[in-house]
């Protein structure tokens, strides 16, 4: 198969799709690689690498779209990619369709296969390909939750982690998920005061059972949330539905009973936030704040730490991008039912019940596409 790695275009967005040594274990199996030039430099890979590892070099994104059977990516086609796009074309990358209409209008014209990362799922609920950018995330939440509590940046100006003598700060987690996880494990090793919030009583008696003293768990409703946020400094939005919008946990109306300079992180923003007042913002210009709640909603945060996140990723990634190769998109998804749910648009239909959902788009059943 060929296979095309385009240069990630989005703001800021510093990662790419394959590793080197994901382009060697692919070339070796005999698939032709083309990378666009310079594609792996904000990850710390140079061309020269790829090209040792027997991958090609493309110097532009159009070369790249127009010569690939399958394209692998890291985030969603920004406008600019949409015509770029082939029919039959397979794009293999985060979509998070559901929390934007105009894209998923774009990949349904352009009548390519899109396969989303993050509603590949195991039997068990898990979601393997989200995994990685999820555990990234989830410990930059309290990385930059920390940062911008301080003063300068309109914070509380609260230490999390306290001093001798000084009350810790208070971190509120929403969802006990693998990204509510990993922000736990930061801001009790920072030391905070950490309240987890799940709906889910198993997964809080697995968390009471694995965590620090100072994390406690509670059950997650709206009087629950209500009372919390009135006394936590750090807020970590990180509930998820795979495939669907995020629901609104917190409202605009409720900010109004938070503490001015208290920090918010909604890490499902990508899903269309789990915060009524939060939209997507970038690392350029990260925060915005209402009624005097610091808001940080960058959709790609593991993009600041692309050495770390494109290792990751590809990790998790490139066995599934050999199945792919190696059998093509409708045989590897019919052996595979973990891979058959990442698929969300094909030939023009929506084929994912989150999608449809999301905009009132008639469903497809996926098998039409794979007998």
């Amino acid at each position: 198969m060929v296979i095309g790695v385009p240069k990630e275009i989005k703001n800021n967005e510093n990662r790419v799709a394959l590793t080197p040594a994901g382009a060697f274990e692919l070339t070796k199996r005999n698939h032709t690689v083309y990378v666009q030039s310079t594609a792996g430099e904000g990850s710390g890979f140079a061309d020269a690498e790829y090209v040792e590892a027997g991958a090609k070099i493309l110097p532009t994104i159009e070369d790249v779209y127009g010569i690939a059977e399958m394209i692998i990516k890291v985030k969603e086609p920004i406008a600019s990619e949409y015509n770029l796009i082939k029919e039959d074309q397979l794009v293999f990358t985060y979509f998070h369709f559901a929390s934007y209409e105009p894209l998923t209008e774009a990949m349904i014209k352009s009548k390519a296969i899109c396969l989303a990362y993050e509603t590949v799922e195991n039997p068990d609920r898990s979601l393997p390909l989200l995994v990685p950018m999820s555990e990234v995330a989830g410990r930059m939440a309290v990385q930059q939750g920390a940062k911008y509590l301080e003063k300068p940046v309109k914070g509380r100006g609260v230490l999390l982690g306290g001093v001798p003598g000084v009350a810790p700060g208070r971190v509120l987690i929403l969802g006990g998920g693998i990204v509510g996880t990993q922000s736990a494990k930061m801001a009790a090793g920072l030391g905070a005061e950490v309240t987890i919030m799940d709906i889910s009583l198993n997964r809080l008696r697995q968390l009471a059972d694995i965590m620090p003293a100072n994390v406690k768990t509670i059950y997650s409703n709206e009087y629950n949330i209500r009372k919390a946020i009135k006394d936590h400094d750090l807020i970590v939005g990180a509930v998820l539905i795979p495939g669907a919008k995020a629901p609104n946990l917190i409202t605009k109306e409720m900010l109004k009973e938070m503490r001015p300079g208290t920090v918010v992180v909604d890490v499902a923003v990508d899903q269309g936030g789990c915060i009524e007042t939060c939209k997507p913002t970038t690392h350029e210009d990260p925060t915005y704040i209402v009624d005097d709640v610091v808001h940080y909603c960058v959709a790609n945060m593991p993009g600041a730490v692309p050495y770390t996140s494109t290792i990751a990723l590809t990790n998790a990634t490139l066995p599934y991008a050999i199945k792919l190769a190696e059998q093509g998109w409708k045989k590897a998804c019919s052996a595979d039912e973990t891979l058959k749910k990442g698929l969300n648009v094909i030939k023009g239909d929506v084929v994912y019940k989150g999608v449809a959902d999301a905009f009132g788009l008639e469903l497809k059943d996926v098998e039409d596409y794979l007998n």
